[in-house]
Parts: structure tokens; C-alpha cells; sequence
């Protein structure tokens, strides 16, 4: 990709949203996200990530050899301007912005010279009521390169901006598989059977979601479809994990919705409130099938990654991004979200009763993450991509 740009060094400055802390335990995938690409790239170029600071954190700190600094949050305009003071301070070749367009004409106007890119991990910040088509378009001048996490997010983008398709480039993303590891080997099953006995679940055919507890991610139609799978089905047990905010555990109104849903299947539902990312591969090792039922686009959906990682079975809505990542009949299945609660039924089912094709739908997933979905992977095109653009600019 070309630029006409005369980057200073090349030092890459990564520019979280600023909505929450880096590194966090209870954060949104974007900085989970952020920090493992972080955490592969340095051994290829200098990485400093400028994010919001807890108080539990120091200003400045290196983990893993990424340089973080962090600077206080009081709104969009006061976080962009202690940002800018960190980036002059760093002279940096790159600045990339995280699924933050809007911080862009203000990057670009300041630092000129830099190589600026924007990565996109949802529709959310292109669209209304986060900005305007008219405001979108204006944020994708000052861009250099847009990067995006699969080609539906690139196809949604090219169809709202035509003039920034040049840009766009997909990168999927990965998965930590040195943490979310085979459930089927020796050291998994172990595992796998702790985790069951502390839950008292040895004897249970476990469902499993994970997300935010939120309209557009279809847990209701997940609850209905339960009714039809335990009359066939009656040790089946769906575990929900997650909670209706990052890091709280926040009772909504949509929330008290599926508690009371829940009862009408007493015994059978069990809902954990949120759990920290790092105490989550014990929880998908539990499952027997890994279950989106998202009734909304969504641009991956990095938790089917860490399921099929997992080597757990997924059953997934057919939209969005989610279509790349689950192969339907090979590591999974894809269900019609106009017939969601049917198909999740009958997909469930057909799984629970047959071990031998959990198995392998499970192991195929694995090979799929090892091909297309790893950490290593996802930095080696990270870094390609911006080595060349500093070779045009003779800094490589």
C-alpha cells in the first residue's frame, strides 16, 4: 500500500478508544485484541499503546516488551489532546487508531508526516448514531490504510464510503492458543472434568454462551430453543456466562427478562455473571457445544475462534463476519436467524447425541484456528503490511 507520507522512525503508536483501561481484565474484546497483536509485533518493530489509566495503574509501564502510557480520561477531546502530547513525545512512523474514526482528522492535522492507520472491529463507530455517512467520509481522507476484521466489515465499509475502498485491507484476528487449548488431549480432559466436578455437572450435557447480556446477541430465542432440546434432550444444561456490561454484573431490564424466561425451565439454565478473559478458557473447556445465537450482524465474533480453538462444536447465526470464521458442517453449524430458535434446537440436539461428531466437527475447528486464526499469524500480516509501507519511505 502506498503512501506519500515522511514518517519519522519506525516506532508504531497504537490509540485505544479510551473507554476502558489497557491491560484489563474486564474490558471489550478491542483491548484483548489490542494487547495480544501488541504482544507479537514487538519483536518486529518498537510498539508503545497510549490508553485510558485505572487507578490501579502506573503512568507508564513495560509487559511483555510493549511500552504503555497511559494518560487520564475526562471526555473525547481532553483524551485526544493528552494523546497528541504522548505521540510528540514518541515521533512515531505509524499511529494506529482503534475503531475510533472520529480521532482522526485531528491525528492527521497534527502529524502531518505520520502513516496513520485506523483499525475497525465493528460496525458500531461507522455507522449512526456514532457519526454520520457525511462526518465517516470526511475521517477516511486522513487515513492511510483502513483495516478491517473480515471481508463482510470490508464489503459494509466499501458500501458506505466508495472513495475509501482503495484502503481497506482485512486482517483476521486470533486467538491465545496457548491458553484456549484442546479440550480432547489428556491435560484438557483433566481439566475439562475439575471444572465440571466443582460445578456438579459431571453428568450434564453443557450449552454454552458467552457475551454481553444484550438484546442484539439473541439469548432469549437461545432460552426458547432449551425448551424444545431438554424434552429430548433432559441433561442438558445451558451455562450462560457474561453480563450486560463489561466488568459489571448489572442487572438490566433486559437481563431480568431472561432470568424469568429461564424459570420456565427450572434446573437447566445456570447464568454467571461476568467473567474475566483470562478465566475464560476454563469455562469453554466445559462445553459440550458453543452456541451464537446473534440475531445482529457482527463483524467476527472472536468468541467462536476461542470455542473452535477449544475444540468445542459451534452453532452460530448465519450473518455477518461470523460466516468466515465457522465453517457450516466442518467446525460447526450456521442457523437461519429468521428460523433461529428451530435450527438452534435441532443443531443442538444432533450434537448433544453424537459424541464421535462433536469430536470431529471439534478438531476440525482446531485445524482451522492453527491455519487462519492465531495470534502469530494475525501479527505476521500486522507487520508485513507496515514494513512495506516504511520500505516506501526508506525506514525499514
Amino acid at each position: 500500500m502506498k503512501t506519500k507520507r515522511k514518517p519519522q522512525s519506525n516506532v508504531l503508536v497504537i490509540v485505544t478508544p479510551g473507554s476502558f483501561p489497557i491491560p484489563s481484565g474486564s474490558s471489550s474484546s478491542v483491548e484483548q485484541v489490542v494487547e495480544k497483536t501488541a504482544e507479537q509485533l514487538v519483536s518486529r518493530m518498537p510498539v508503545v499503546v497510549l490508553g485510558r489509566k485505572a487507578s490501579y495503574q502506573p503512568w507508564k509501564e513495560i509487559r511483555h516488551g510493549v511500552s504503555y502510557r497511559r494518560v487520564p480520561y475526562q471526555g473525547r477531546s481532553a483524551y485526544i489532546s493528552h494523546i497528541s502530547k504522548q505521540i510528540s513525545q514518541l515521533h512515531p512512523g505509524i499511529i494506529q487508531v482503534e475503531n475510533r474514526p472520529l480521532f482522526l482528522p485531528v491525528l492527521r492535522k497534527r502529524y502531518p508526516q505520520g502513516i496513520l492507520s485506523l483499525v475497525l472491529h465493528s460496525t458500531s463507530f461507522i455507522s449512526p448514531p456514532y457519526i454520520s455517512k457525511r462526518t465517516l467520509r470526511l475521517c477516511l481522507l486522513a487515513a492511510d490504510v483502513i483495516i478491517v476484521n473480515s471481508h463482510f466489515l470490508k464489503q459494509f465499509l466499501q458500501r458506505k464510503v466508495p472513495s475509501a475502498a482503495h484502503k481497506i485491507i482485512t486482517h483476521y484476528l486470533g486467538v491465545d492458543v496457548s491458553a484456549f487449548t484442546s479440550k480432547w488431549t489428556g491435560e484438557g480432559l483433566k481439566a475439562r472434568t475439575e471444572m465440571r466436578k466443582q460445578l456438579n455437572i459431571e453428568q450434564r450435557k453443557i450449552i454454552l454462551f458467552v457475551g454481553r447480556l444484550i438484546p442484539q446477541k439473541g439469548v432469549h430465542h437461545l432460552i426458547e430453543a432449551m425448551k424444545q432440546v431438554i424434552k429430548r434432550e433432559p441433561s442438558a444444561k445451558l451455562v450462560i456466562v457474561g453480563s450486560a456490561y463489561y466488568g459489571s454484573a448489572k442487572v438490566t431490564k433486559y437481563v431480568k427478562q431472561l432470568i424469568q424466561a429461564a424459570k420456565a425451565i427450572h434446573g437447566h439454565v445456570t447464568f454467571i455473571p461476568y467473567v474475566r478473559h483470562q478465566e475464560m478458557p476454563k469455562w469453554v473447556q466445559i462445553a459440550d457445544v458453543f452456541v451464537v445465537p446473534s440475531i445482529c450482524n457482527e463483524a467476527f465474533g472472536l468468541v467462536n475462534v476461542e470455542a473452535m480453538a477449544t475444540g468445542v462444536p459451534v452453532v452460530a447465526s448465519r450473518i455477518g463476519g461470523i460466516q468466515e470464521v465457522v465453517e457450516d458442517g466442518k467446525t460447526g453449524y450456521l442457523v437461519d436467524p429468521k428460523a433461529i430458535e428451530s435450527e438452534l434446537s435441532e443443531r443442538i440436539l444432533q450434537l448433544l447425541k453424537d459424541e464421535s461428531l462433536r469430536r470431529k466437527l471439534g478438531e476440525n475447528g482446531i485445524k482451522r484456528v492453527d491455519e487462519l486464526f492465531t495470534w502469530q499469524k494475525a501479527a505476521e500480516v500486522r507487520a508485513s503490511l507496515y514494513s512495506q509501507m516504511l520500505k516506501e519511505t526508506a525506514l525499514v
